[in-house]
């Protein structure tokens, strides 16, 4: 967990730890959603280690949840109404590259 919580940090340019435990309760959230969206057990990624492109996706969406804490797009993007939109389907798109498929 502190290695994707220094990696959501770099994304999202903070150098304080106030938010620390924040994050963290978004990068768990995070996670979570991948498991679910690519249906591997619950806590799979406590004891596997998690693809580059599944990592990107729990960066994505960890800062993506930081910066629309309030409701918002947040962000960057702020004035751009499509752009949570976006990040999620960008996250979608990365989780299915490390999807497993029910043949």
């Amino acid at each position: 967990m502190d290695e994707l919580l220094t990696k959501v940090k770099a994304n999202l340019i903070l150098e304080h730890t106030a938010d620390d435990a924040l994050l963290k309760s978004y990068i768990t959230a995070a996670v979570s959603y991948a498991e679910s969206y690519q249906h591997i057990p619950e806590g799979f990624y406590k004891e596997n280690p998690m693809p580059l492109t599944t990592e990107q996706a729990v960066i994505m969406l960890s800062s993506h949840f930081y910066e629309s804490r309030d409701g918002s797009t947040g962000g960057f993007f702020a004035d751009n109404t499509g752009a949570a939109q976006q990040v999620w389907n960008t996250v979608n798109l990365l989780l299915r590259l490390d999807r497993r498929w029910q043949v």
